[in-house]
């Protein structure tokens, strides 16, 4: 884009220019994608370990769900401040914060011994995931600054955002089967021990310049909503959605947030510079993103339930089964990263939307004794590829005309918008998951057989509410996004406005 510049991908200030890419880029990228990979699949690694830690800590099946939400809450809510921290403290200081808190909040998980502790650990390790994902990405601007290194840079961290889910379910199962449960947190200290090695020396530091405030009372209030919303629909599963508990709830989660606007658009250093959401093809993305993330968690959720509650599949043949998503996300994450240069980045989106579409709406086809081969493993597959096909664009579209002074709140909002959606959709998905079981079974004899059907009749529901909303993503893609292929970022590292 005429007038853009590049900021130093190794200056200690963000500011420099330098046409001198860094020598050791691409390993300070593997201990990049190190880091992303442990806070994606931190999000549902725990998942095929829930039955045995629910019983270990006598945590009620009500409650059971704080174990995933308590994370995802924490880190999306959190993200926003965690990226103004990073441009402004230092993104590789921050970096290094975020990976050390992060693996001692696991220590503290894999140590829990009540349901309480869990869920306090859980939320840490949210909390510094949300110095640590941003801090990352915002690196990876400063880093790569030509063209087709660029691409494959965002290719590799697009797969990581996409599959990383999937591979915590494999590695969970891996973990619970022949180790504990307790290791799907524990297994976090070694690896971020590493990356803490090597990031000392490989990592760049880099900054902005300017206004050092931070926005606190904007990020207490836009997570304290997104709690309320959460709980809201979590009561909705208890007592209904015309509850007042539900109702309560859910009001107290939308005032917040419309004070969390009002906040921003008085503060002299806001949270989120309402600039960045109201251009008009990152508010797209953004919306999309949301969207996808609430479809995508709960899909995963679902699936790891039925794979061993139904199919009575073990902890690591569920992990396993779960791989095939992994792989369609790595086949259309690697064409995506060639295709974006020549068709752009929203027919991607729309197309990688109506595949994931397509492919919860034949997981709506399940049934008690529904073959892998014929089903699951192609519906599997074609999910993948539509995620991967939709976060490669995604990571790219974040910052079409972002500030150098914003790139840290820019990238942190495209995580947010994916936790936040998933909080919310594993939320909301379980409330219609719970009332569908609950409707089927009215009328019916309690015994195994109905109970069983109950359950697959659940997650066809949610399977269908899931593949409504990334039909809304693409939706949002083709209305808002209007982006021209030549905008897309791949040839700076920061755009100036």
């Amino acid at each position: 884009m005429p007038g853009t510049t590049s900021t130093a991908p190794g200056a200690p200030d963000a500011g420099t220019s330098t046409a001198t890419p860094h020598p050791r880029r691409w390993i300070a990228l593997a201990v990049i994608a190190v880091s992303q990979l442990m806070v994606v699949l931190d999000a549902t690694i725990v998942n095929i370990a829930l039955p045995k830690a629910q019983v270990d800590l006598g945590i009620t099946d009500a409650n059971r769900q704080w174990v995933i939400t308590a994370y995802t809450l924490a880190f999306g809510g959190l993200l926003l401040l965690g990226g103004r921290i990073a441009d402004f403290w230092g993104r590789k200081r921050t970096f290094l914060v975020g990976m050390t808190g992060f693996a001692l909040a696991s220590a503290l998980g894999g140590l829990a011994t009540t349901g309480s502790m869990l869920f306090a650990a859980r939320a840490l390790q949210g909390a510094f995931g949300a110095l640590l994902a941003p801090a990352a990405l915002a690196l990876l601007t400063v880093l790569f600054t030509e063209a087709a290194e660029r691409a494959k840079a965002f290719a590799v961290y697009g797969a990581i955002a996409g599959g990383g889910s999937a591979v915590g379910l494999l590695l969970g199962g891996v973990l619970t089967e022949y180790a504990n449960w307790r290791w799907c947190l524990l297994v976090n200290i070694p690896v971020a021990a590493i990356a803490i090695a090597f990031a000392l020396s490989l990592v760049p530091e880099s900054r902005a310049h300017g206004n050092t405030r931070y926005d606190v009372p904007g990020a207490v209030v836009v997570t304290a909503g997104l709690v309320s919303l959460v709980y809201g629909f979590t009561k909705a599963a208890e007592n209904g959605w015309d509850a007042a508990a539900t109702l309560g709830f859910i009001a107290a989660g939308v005032v917040l947030l419309a004070a969390f606007v009002v906040i921003e658009l008085r503060s002299n250093h806001p949270l989120l510079p309402l600039r960045i959401i109201l251009d008009r093809n990152r508010g797209g993305a953004y919306l999309a993103s949301t969207l996808i993330g609430a479809g995508l968690f709960g899909a995963f959720l679902f699936l790891t339930f039925y794979f061993q509650v139904v199919l009575q599949y073990k902890p690591l043949e569920a992990g396993l089964a779960s791989l095939p998503v992994t792989a369609g996300v790595l086949i259309a994450a690697g064409g995506a990263s060639q295709l974006m240069p020549r068709v752009g980045a929203k027919p991607l989106m729309v197309g990688g939307a109506v595949l994931a579409a397509l492919a919860m709406l034949v997981l709506t086809q399940i049934d008690v004794d529904t073959s892998f081969l014929t089903l699951l493993l192609p519906a599997q597959v074609v999910l993948g590829m539509g995620l991967g096909f939709t976060f490669v664009p995604l990571s790219s579209l974040a910052l079409v005309g972002v500030p150098e002074h914003d790139a840290g709140a820019a990238s942190a909002t495209l995580n947010a918008t994916q936790q936040v959606g998933g909080s919310l959709g594993t939320a909301l998905l379980n409330t219609f998951y719970t009332s569908a079981v609950a409707a089927y079974l009215v009328g019916r004899a309690p015994n195994p057989v109905n109970q069983v059907e109950a359950l697959v009749h659940g997650y066809r529901v949610a399977f269908g509410w899931g593949a409504a909303l990334i039909v809304l993503a693409g939706l949002a893609t083709l209305i808002l996004i209007k982006v021209r292929k030549e905008d897309i970022p791949t040839g700076n590292a920061v755009h100036m406005g």
